[in-house]
This record gives C-alpha cells, structure tokens and sequence, in this order.
C-alpha cells in the first residue's frame, strides 16, 4: 500500500480532492529553540571534555559535518566576534616611553575603555628602576592595558624627585589614581606581585591577586616608619 504521507503526484491529486488529509507542516525552528539547541550543545561538548569556547575557528569547522549546522555557525559568528573584540583590545604589550607633547594623544585620548598606566621616573633612582622593571612584565602579561613611562621632568617640568616613583591611572582620559613616592610603592623591596596587587586594587587590570601579597611583618614595620616618617 502506498504511503499516504509520501510526496507524489497522486497523493497531491488525492489531498485537493479531500480523500487524504493535508499533509503536517513542518515546524519552524525559532530563535529561542536555536538557543536552546546551542547551549545543549555547549553543555554536551564540556562534558565529554571538549569546551567550545576553547576550540579555534578550525576545530569548529571540524565540528560541522557531525553538529547541528545551524548551531555551530551561530556560535562560530560569536566566536568570530570574540576573537576580533580581543584582538582590538590586545594592543599594547610592551612599555611606550613617552614626552610631555605626547600626553594628550597617548594618556587622555587613549581611547574608549582603555586604562592607562603612566610611570613617572629619573634614571639614577633604584626604585624608579625597579618599577619599569615591573612594568615591562606586567606590560606583557596584560596587553589591553597601556603601560607607558617617561621621565618625571620631561613630562612636568620642575616635578620634584621626592614624588618619585610616581604612578598615575586613567581610564578613558581621566585620572583616576595615583600612587606617589617610595612610601606608598613601599620602598626598594617592592615585589612584581606587591605592584600588581596595587594596580589591581586601583582597578587598573584585573589581577588574580586580591588579597595584599605582602608579608605581616613587613606591612607593621612599613607602618612603623610611616608614622616616624624616618624612611
């Protein structure tokens, strides 16, 4: 007998004529149904190991013989557009140095949501040293920060050394915080990860480090000199 639900010209005849009835629509797959298959999706794949938001653009397109078509080109477009926002953002990376006719353009016009951290320094100081030294690990490790340098009286003329090391942070162009002298930078032994926890406190990059990594001992002793002012 022949299948009354098959696509022939006899059934079409039989379906205007009434005798068989019309033949069930196909459901529309919505937008929300196309969010639904894609979380599962997701969910699938994290547990069997395989995270998608870990895969490349290649890996995804190795996925689509086996996966919902319609699924993996809507996340791949997200993912297309993850990897592009990073990479705007992912710009920086090293230390610019820096003169005063260069402070507008790279410190208050840096750009929409981008934090800038400006060292203020004079060679033949050891904390000022050891900061860029800082600088330029941290400058790798967060590349859509812009961690730039200059020399204090290049920048401001007449800027006294006893305010050296002098850290000041922007966001958008404006100032938002600074960190001024050996006292608040906690001297000559001052560790990268002391450095990033401030940074981080002040919002300037978005550091693991939330509590302060310095040792007790030290934190009383630099409060000690603080309140003698003999340092």
């Amino acid at each position: 007998m022949q299948d009354p639900n098959e696509d022939t010209e006899w059934n079409d005849i039989l379906r205007k004529k009434g005798i068989l009835p019309p033949k069930p629509k196909e459901k529309e797959v919505t937008e929300d149904q196309i969010i639904s298959m894609l979380e599962e999706t997701i969910e699938k794949k994290t547990s069997e190991g395989k995270n998608l938001a870990d895969l490349n653009l290649d890996e995804l397109d190795e996925l689509e013989d086996s996966e919902d078509e319609a699924v993996l080109e809507e996340y791949r477009r997200k993912r297309i557009a993850e990897i592009k926002a990073l990479a705007q953002k992912e710009k920086f990376g090293t230390v610019g140095e820096i003169s005063a006719q260069d402070y507008v353009k790279e410190v208050n016009k840096a750009g929409e949501g981008i934090w800038v951290i400006l060292h203020l320094y004079k060679q033949g100081i050891p904390l000022c040293a050891l900061v860029n030294e800082h600088m330029r690990m941290l400058a790798a490790k967060y590349p859509t920060v812009k961690f730039l340098k200059s020399i204090s009286t290049v920048c401001i003329p007449n800027y006294p050394d006893s305010n050296l090391p002098t850290i000041f942070i922007y966001f958008e162009g404006e100032l938002k915080h600074q960190i001024t002298g050996p006292l608040e930078l906690r001297g000559p032994n001052l560790t990268i990860e002391e450095f990033e926890y401030l940074l981080g406190k002040a919002g300037a990059i978005n550091t693991p480090i939330k509590e302060d990594p310095r040792p007790k001992i030290k934190d009383k002793l630099f409060s000690d000199l603080s309140e003698t002012n003999d340092w």
